[in-house]
C-alpha cells in the first residue's frame, strides 16, 4: 500500500510525483549581488530532487532590486536572470522534480541600500530603515514587476508560481492592518488591504496560465492583527480570481512570542482549506514522515511543504517513505545503496 504522502498531486496541467515540497528558502548566496543564480543555487536545488522532493520551489526572488530581502538574494527583475534560471529549472526537472518559483517583494523588510518601500511609512523595528510610502505610481510600478516577474518566470520554465503574500512582507504589509495605516483605496477596509494582492494576481494571470499559488501568514499573533478568518476571506476571495492553492504559514509582520511545537502552522491550513473550500499546503516543522501522513489523510491539507529538515536531510522522502513502509524509486545512480 502507497503512503498518500507518494501519491501524486495534480494542478492544472502539472502532475508531482509525490506530496513533497521543498519550501522556499534565502540561501543569501548571490555573492556578487547581481541576483543571478550560482553553483550553490544548482548543486543545492538539484540535490533535493535527486532526493526525489515532488516540487521544489526557490527561495523568494526579488522582482525589483529594492524589494530584496537581502543583497545576496536570488532576482527577477531583468532579463539578464532568465539564463541562470531557466539552467536550474532544466537540470532539477531532468532529475524528476518540478519547478516552482516564489515571487517576492520585501517591502519595509528590505535590507538593502536606498529606498525601501511599504503601503505606509511604518519601519519594521527600531533598529530597521523608515520606508518610503508607496505612491499610486510606485504601487502600479510594482504590480508590473509581478507581470515581468511571472513573464520570464514563464520564458524560464517554471512549472508553479507562487505570489509571496507572508512573512511581513510587502503584500502582507498591504493585508494588515498593523503596517497598511493608507486612507486611500488601498488601506482601510479589507476589501481595500486585499486589492494590491489582487491586482498583483490580474496581472500575473495576464501572462501566466500555468498553476498559481499563494503564501499567507495565517495569523499576526498579535492584537488588532490578521487573523486565520481574515485569511479563510482572503482565500475565498483568491480562488474566485483562480488561485489553486493557498500555502499556510503564519507570523513575521512584527515582532510577537510564537508557541513554536511540531505542526503548529497546520491548524491554520485546515481551516483554510475547510471554510475557503481550496487546496492548502501545511509548513511549520513537520519532520517526519509519520506526521506528514498523517495531515493528510486527515485531509488538513493537500501538499506538505518541508523546510529545515531538507537543509539537514536532502534525501528526507527516503526518509519518510521507509518510516512509511513505502517503497520509492531511486536514481539509477543510487540503486545501489536506496
Amino acid at each position: 500500500m502507497t503512503a498518500k504522502l507518494f501519491t501524486p498531486y495534480e494542478v492544472k496541467n502539472v502532475k508531482l510525483k509525490n506530496r513533497i515540497v521543498m519550501s522556499p528558502m534565502c540561501m543569501y548566496s548571490c555573492e556578487k549581488e547581481d541576483g543571478i543564480v550560482t553553483d550553490w543555487h544548482l548543486a543545492h536545488y538539484t540535490s533535493r530532487a535527486v532526493g526525489q522532493v515532488g516540487l521544489i520551489m526557490i527561495e523568494a526572488t526579488a522582482v525589483t532590486p529594492e524589494g530584496r530581502i537581502s543583497s545576496r538574494d536570488l532576482g527577477i527583475w531583468n532579463d539578464e536572470h532568465v539564463e541562470g534560471l531557466q539552467r536550474l529549472v532544466n537540470q532539477v526537472k531532468a532529475n524528476g522534480s518540478k519547478t516552482a518559483i516564489q515571487l517576492a517583494h520585501a517591502g519595509r523588510k528590505a535590507t538593502v541600500d536606498g529606498t525601501i518601500y511599504a503601503p505606509s511609512a511604518i519601519a519594521f523595528d527600531d533598529e530597521s530603515k523608515t520606508p518610503a510610502e508607496m505612491t499610486k505610481e510606485d504601487i502600479e510600478r510594482t504590480i508590473a514587476a509581478f507581470k515581468e516577474g511571472a513573464q520570464r518566470s514563464k520564458q524560464a520554465g517554471f512549472d508553479i508560481i507562487e505570489i509571496h503574500g507572508a512573512h511581513g512582507y510587502l503584500v502582507h504589509q498591504f493585508l494588515s492592518p498593523l503596517s497598511n495605516k493608507r486612507t486611500d483605496e488601498y488601506g482601510g477596509s479589507a476589501e481595500n488591504r486585499y486589492r494590491f494582492l489582487k491586482e498583483i494576481i490580474d496581472s500575473v494571470q495576464e501572462v501566466w496560465d500555468g498553476p498559481l499559488f499563494v503564501r499567507v501568514s495565517a495569523t499576526d499573533y498579535t492584537e488588532g492583527g490578521l487573523t486565520v478568518n481574515d485569511h479563510v476571506t482572503f482565500a475565498t476571495w483568491m480562488k474566485e480570481q483562480g488561485v489553486d492553492l493557498i500555502d499556510v504559514s503564519s507570523g513575521a509582520l512584527v515582532h510577537a512570542k510564537i508557541n513554536v511545537y511540531p505542526g503548529y502552522q497546520v491548524p491554520f491550513a485546515e481551516q483554510i482549506k475547510q471554510e475557503a473550500a481550496i487546496d492548502t499546503g501545511a509548513v511549520g516543522l513537520i519532520t517526519s514522515g509519520l506526521q506528514a501522513e498523517e495531515i493528510l489523510q486527515s485531509k488538513r491539507a493537500d501538499l506538505i511543504f518541508v523546510a529545515r529538515e531538507l537543509l539537514r536531510d536532502p534525501y528526507w522522502p527516503r526518509t519518510a517513505a521507509t518510516e512509511l513502509n513505502t517503497n520509492i524509486e531511486a536514481p539509477v545512480q543510487y540503486e545501489r545503496g536506496w
